[in-house]
């Protein structure tokens, strides 16, 4: 759609039966859009079309029912907030979202009543978008009345039993720094998924994504070897620092994630990891001590570092290398732990449809196989393989010592698989 027009952009949305632009308030272009449909179907369709949208759009608004009866029943809202019932359902759905990545030795659940130490929560000044930043502050990671309902605690890391530590998932910032602008830049800096410093030597030499009238003077977006450090790099300074305290004894990391998270920097050393999205303490110290089993599943793939966050393709799902822990097991979409061990269940068979590729190599000749009636995409250049007709996969072919071959099965109009590679050489 490069060549196209701001209003044939416009007119092909439309057609393909999108019923919203986010952050547009200019008129002219989707009017200017209905008179090309116009022109093409007639008056009649392209009113039908627009009336369409108008009632889609309509149909939430008015479900919640404002326009017929904007004023509440006092007694009916008795019933609904803080029914128990309500509560209860909320509660254990929030408990079957927590996912147990590592259980190190089976360490979880701990016993109630063991001594735990728990370092306080460091949250940092972030700058948003707009408005000032916010401010720092140390703060305690869980309700101490709370906590002391599971626990002994204790501030002393060496008369603990086990040490929990609570961190969210790195903040890189909205991309976006004025500082970079008043050095000569462009402002665009890179979201890192990393706690540590970061340069993004592997992200795009030219963005896909610029013109945006705010600011016409810049005309690409490219990060391409900046920098950037998570502003929680505290929370990886808490982990390594009470690993060290506590000398040996166990550590468990809770992690509240809002996006992927590269977990190289501190996984090794940690007994267990559990992750949640965002849910009330009560459910995570519920799983923790075993009063609820984990079930939940990843959402989402864990990065095994942040080249193929850069690398992967933004139409493509499941396309990046998932980072593999101590114990063997990879962070991909649809991982998740409980008691026994790695979830297989019917959730699991329903997300994972697409197995994939098997990579082989004999005699300096690769051979890739799947099951039948599905396809395979394939690079040995290091990038990610896209679905089409170059990286399809046909027959065997010849490799050199070094090369790194990265595979994705296809099903069309199912899924493909997350990315298969195979470093020859050091296999």
């Amino acid at each position: 759609m490069e060549t196209k027009t701001v209003a044939e952009r416009h007119y092909k949305i439309l057609m393909a039966g999108v019923d919203q632009f986010g952050g547009n308030n200019v008129a002219g272009p989707v009017i200017e859009a209905y008179n090309m449909g116009v022109k093409e179907h007639g008056e009649a369709f392209m009113r039908e079309r627009f009336e369409q949208s108008a009632v889609r759009l309509l149909r939430n608004i008015f479900k919640v029912g404002l326009f017929e009866n904007p004023y509440l029943d006092i007694e009916t809202s008795r019933q609904i907030v803080g029914n128990p019932e309500f509560m209860k359902a909320g509660f254990d759905a929030q408990v079957k979202s927590v996912v147990m990545l590592k259980n190190k030795d089976n360490l979880l659940p701990l016993q109630k009543g063991k001594t735990v130490y728990l370092p306080k929560r460091y949250i940092p000044s972030v700058q948003g978008f707009f408005g000032p930043p916010s401010k720092e502050r140390y703060e305690d990671a869980v309700n101490a009345v709370l906590l002391k309902k599971y626990f002994n605690v204790t501030d002393d890391p060496s008369n603990a039993d086990y040490a929990i530590v609570f961190a969210g998932s790195p903040n890189g910032g909205p991309g976006y720094d004025p500082q970079d602008v008043k050095k000569g830049g462009n402002g665009y800096i890179p979201i890192t998924l990393q706690y540590g410093p970061y340069t993004a030597s592997d992200a795009r030499e030219h963005s896909i994504a610029a013109g945006d009238p705010a600011e016409p003077a810049v005309k690409d977006r490219t990060y391409k070897g900046k920098n950037n450090t998570a502003a929680n790099f505290q929370d990886l300074k808490t982990i390594r620092e009470t690993q060290a305290a506590m000398k040996g004894k166990p550590v468990i990391v809770v992690l509240t994630l809002s996006k992927p998270m590269i977990f190289s920097e501190f996984e090794k050393d940690i007994n267990a990891i559990v992750v949640n999205f965002g849910v009330q303490n009560q459910a995570i110290l519920d799983i923790l001590t075993g009063a609820s089993e984990p079930s939940g599943l990843l959402p989402l793939q864990m990065p095994a570092d942040m080249k193929t966050v850069e690398l992967q393709n933004e139409d493509i799902p499941h396309d990046m290398v998932c980072y593999t822990d101590a114990s063997g097991n990879t962070y991909d979409f649809g991982f998740g732990m409980n008691w026994k061990g790695v979830i297989k269940d019917a959730r699991t068979e329903k997300y994972i449809k697409i197995p994939k590729p098997v990579i082989s190599v004999k005699s300096n000749m690769a051979t890739l196989s799947t099951v039948q009636g599905i396809d395979i995409y394939y690079t040995i250049d290091g990038t990610t393989p896209a679905f089409v007709e170059a990286d399809l996969y046909s027959k065997p072919f010849t490799v050199k010592k070094g090369t790194v071959i990265k595979a994705i099965s296809k099903k069309y109009g199912i899924d493909n698989s997350s990315m298969a590679v195979f470093n020859y050489g050091t296999k």
